[in-house]
């Protein structure tokens, strides 16, 4: 059974897209999808990254595109705002 949810994807164009989720109550993933395995290094010991398995349950790969969205006009777009001269956050004293 599927269990499909709509997302907004940013790549490679922006787009409303349908994709599968885990499965809620899978006992291998508990409902994150896959397995994440930290490793260390091995004569350290120190922390030095994780590797994921994706589970059984999801197919991460299964999406389809419904709708593309437009880009946003360049005049629409934020810019920073110019900071205040007056405004600091060194102490009073």
């Amino acid at each position: 059974m599927h269990r499909l949810r709509i997302q907004r994807a940013t790549w490679p164009r922006n787009a409303l897209i349908l994709t599968d989720t885990p499965h809620p109550d899978c006992a291998t993933c508990d409902g994150y999808g896959g397995i994440e395995h930290e490793y260390g290094h091995p004569e350290t010991g120190e922390y030095e990254g994780s590797d994921w398995e994706p589970c059984h349950c999801w197919d991460e790969t299964r999406r389809w595109t419904l709708i593309p969205l437009p880009d946003r006009p360049r005049w629409l777009r934020r810019h920073r705002a110019p900071a205040d001269p007056w405004a600091s956050n060194e102490p009073p004293f």
